[in-house]
């Protein structure tokens, strides 16, 4: 791994991040996310919206950190499920035609479309962090609680609470990479930060130069989970090892405080470039060698189009629609999209069903 390739002295560090989705890319900027996927016919579908203005509390370290991994968790699993929703919506000649599950059918009928899927949204964003919970966190601390029998060592008991925790995130990421659609989200992954490479370092958003960087980057959400896992080690060594009941209790209230703290060792490796941040990185960037894998061609047109879209003057209107390779709505799209503004009072650009 050739670390002057990641932390490129002259690179000019922004606060662009985005996320793969299925078949396709979220990028964030300053003022809005786009969301761009890639339909079997070739053709890119695009949707823009405005971010909200932050409150005040959000600049406050620590504490914003803890609202970033919150709202990224939420907007994450909206995007995702967007992304299907779209491919989904796809009425080419090659589409695939999909039946509604009962559940969907039945949530639609008691609480309307709308209703229907942000009970679907917030209902995976609970099963995901109840998962998350039971899987990383009460496991591995259950796990080694036999151990407790041969040492009194508190800082050894969680110590092997902790690799047996980073294992098992192994484990899960290996075992899901076989699956296809997770090998195509995670070339997605590969072209969203060589996309941002290539726009940090200030060269054109074209594919043959985001192709030239690496797949790895310093503020990626692998390497935000890597730090939480190391933080937690050290964190949790300092309160010895209570029964088991206190030591699950401790660790769901430190999360916060986890959180937080990975959140300001991430923004500090994306801005800088000392041998410290780069010792204290190098654990997230193997990790992603294992969540990030080389796109292709098409798959960096895709982040391109989400990275320009993001890139614009800010009174530029949202859109959703089919675009361009430079993230642009196609002639009939953008007239399309005129007509809606004007029978519109207001321009939310929500992804809110």
């Amino acid at each position: 791994m050739d670390l002057k390739r990641i932390f490129v002295k002259d690179a000019c560090p922004t606060k662009v991040g985005g996320q793969a989705v299925l078949d396709g890319i979220m990028m964030k900027g300053e003022d809005r996310t786009a969301v761009a996927v890639r339909f079997p016919n070739k053709s890119i579908h695009l949707k823009t919206e405005k971010l909200k203005k932050p409150a005040k509390w959000m600049k406050i370290p620590i504490l914003r950190g803890v609202g970033v991994f919150v709202s990224s968790l939420v907007t994450g699993t909206k995007t995702l499920m967007y992304s299907a929703e779209v491919l989904e919506g796809y009425d080419g000649p090659d589409a695939v035609e999909y039946e509604d599950d009962k559940l969907s059918l039945w949530l639609e009928k008691r609480f309307g479309e709308k209703g229907a899927w942000n009970v679907m949204l917030y209902a995976s964003v609970v099963i995901a962090l109840l998962l998350t919970v039971g899987i990383f966190i009460i496991l591995p601390t259950a796990a080694v609680n036999w151990l407790g029998h041969f040492t009194d060592s508190g800082i050894l008991l969680n110590l092997v609470e902790g690799v047996l925790r980073i294992l098992l995130f192994i484990i899960y990421v290996l075992a899901i990479s076989k699956m296809q659609d997770i090998q195509t989200v995670f070339r997605y992954h590969g072209a969203e930060h060589k996309c941002i490479h290539c726009f940090e370092n200030g060269l054109e958003l074209t594919p043959e130069n985001c192709q030239s960087f690496y797949t790895l980057h310093p503020r990626c959400g692998t390497s935000f989970l890597m730090f939480v896992m190391v933080i937690s080690l050290v964190l949790f060594s300092l309160l010895g090892w209570p029964n088991l009941f206190w030591r699950i209790a401790s660790r769901l209230l430190l999360i916060p405080v986890i959180a937080g703290l990975s959140y300001e060792l991430l923004r500090w490796a994306g801005r800088s470039d000392n041998w410290l941040v780069k010792v204290l990185s190098l654990p997230g960037l193997y990790l992603q060698k294992l969540t990030t894998s080389e796109p292709d061609k098409e798959q960096l047109e895709v982040a391109i189009a989400a990275m320009k879209a993001v890139m614009v003057d800010p009174e530029t209107p949202c859109f959703e629609g089919l675009c361009d390779k430079d993230g642009r709505p196609l002639e009939k799209e953008e007239a399309q999209t005129k007509e809606n503004e004007g029978e519109k009072e207001d321009d939310t650009c929500s992804l809110e069903k």
